[in-house]
């Protein structure tokens, strides 16, 4: 951030794009949050030659008909932060319980067709780990009619996650027989990386969206949607109004996973607990799916 009093932002300043940031993300930022604000966003001011924060806010509420510098505040402002296989409890609910009972399901005359939905994809870790998820315990795959939704409010990140490209680093949270199967070594200059293969690739769909849309373009409902360590970042009105359509855009049964620091305590959204952050569209269950119980 520059020094001195450069760039520096005022009380009525950061309450002004604070209520423009809600407004336009639903991210709610406390007082406290004032100087990641004016961290996030100076970069933004150097690029336009701006000098104060007010000149900045009249840019994107007047300014910006294309919402081209939105998009890139935005980009500023969001965190990011995810591993593959995070929350490993969730991963083992999906291989160890709801897939085998989807497939027992499929057997005996149920839809072979499933979409899972990762909300909030970040770089691609998640949907890459759920791809990895599904392949493991679908050799067959194409056989099936399975697809895997992958959004963020974040262009940049997704553009990341789409390329597919890890650190070694990053890798390391991979279990290494998964790296093997799923994942290429670079050569020469990237030989510190590694790429994902196609097979993963192909399952994934990577989208833009922003949970406060009006209208969300896809059509049909998710089988399974993952929305971890999205509404930690919303005040109580508008998580209620996001799960809520969450919930709406669950298939009967369909589970919703969350952070294991979120809750749904004290709203009514007709989504069962059943522990370990996830939750359960509360229609009466499949004879196949209601044997699943609580993955401990």
């Amino acid at each position: 951030m520059p020094t001195g009093n450069q760039h520096q932002i005022s009380h009525d300043e950061f309450e002004r794009l604070r209520e423009f940031i809600h407004r336009h993300t639903g991210i709610s930022l406390s007082d406290h949050k004032r100087a990641l604000v004016c961290s996030r966003l100076a970069k933004r001011l150097r690029h336009h030659g701006l000098k104060t924060y007010t000149e900045y806010y009249y840019l994107l509420s007047q300014n910006d008909p294309e919402g081209v510098e939105l998009m890139e505040m935005i980009n500023a402002i969001t965190t990011n932060k995810t591993d593959f296989f995070r929350e490993v409890h969730h991963f083992r609910f999906l291989s160890e319980k709801f897939l085998p009972a989807f497939k027992r399901a499929a057997h005996y005359g149920g839809t072979r067709r499933m979409r899972l939905w990762s909300a909030g994809a970040s770089t691609g870790e998640e949907p890459y780990s759920l791809a990895m998820t599904v392949l493991e315990a679908f050799p067959d795959i194409h056989d099936w009619d399975i697809k895997i939704l992958a959004t963020d409010i974040d262009t940049n990140v997704l553009a990341r996650a789409e390329g597919g490209i890890y650190s070694h680093e990053q890798s390391q949270q991979i279990p290494p027989a998964l790296l093997h199967r799923y994942f290429l070594k670079g050569m020469k200059d990237q030989e510190e990386t590694v790429m994902v293969k196609p097979a993963l690739k192909e399952l994934i769909r990577f989208r833009r969206l922003n949970l406060m849309d009006s209208d969300w373009p896809m059509h049909g409902l998710f089988d399974v949607i993952l929305c971890r360590n999205v509404i930690i970042y919303f005040d109580k009105q508008t998580q209620s109004r996001v799960v809520s359509r969450l919930g709406r855009a669950l298939q009967p049964n369909g589970y919703l996973m969350l952070g294991h620091t979120e809750s749904l305590y004290g709203l009514e959204l007709g989504l069962q607990p059943i522990g370990l952050s996830m939750y359960q569209h509360t229609k009466k269950p499949l004879a196949a799916l209601a044997s699943i119980q609580q993955c401990t």
